[in-house]
């Protein structure tokens, strides 16, 4: 069973955007923070992105701070991933990650080993 569907990969163009999308249900949605990994060839994955499900707390790598934007949907239970200004660097498999979140947790604490994963969206970008 797929409980996070992840959309939006394609090829894009140095300089260019893209948007992720994460669906999931209510009950996942309501309950966990989500994020973003990325994995690129022959790199570890690494979070790039989170979001509280409490709050406005956010986080980004600094590899991609200022350039990308992570939000959630709370009608559609949909996270997103806004990436603009694009990098040849940026060329990875990206994940949609969820963990459990209760009032007080450390937001890159609890999705650094996320309860739910995805099966990731490939962003490819070209020079």
């Amino acid at each position: 069973q797929v409980l996070l569907v992840e959309s939006g990969g394609g090829l894009v163009q140095a300089g260019g955007s893209l948007r992720l999308s994460c669906a999931t249900s209510g009950r996942i949605f309501g309950r966990h923070a989500m994020g973003w990994y990325r994995q690129g060839p022959g790199k570890e994955r690494e979070l790039v992105a989170a979001r509280s499900r409490m709050n406005a707390r956010t986080y980004y790598s600094d590899s991609v701070k200022g350039r990308f934007t992570i939000s959630r949907d709370n009608v559609k239970n949909t996270l997103y991933l806004q990436m603009s200004g694009l990098k040849p660097e940026d060329t990875a498999m990206y994940y949609c990650a969820s963990s459990q979140e209760f009032l007080g947790d450390n937001l890159t604490a609890i999705l650094s080993n996320p309860d739910i994963w995805g099966q990731g969206t490939q962003v490819t970008v070209s020079s």
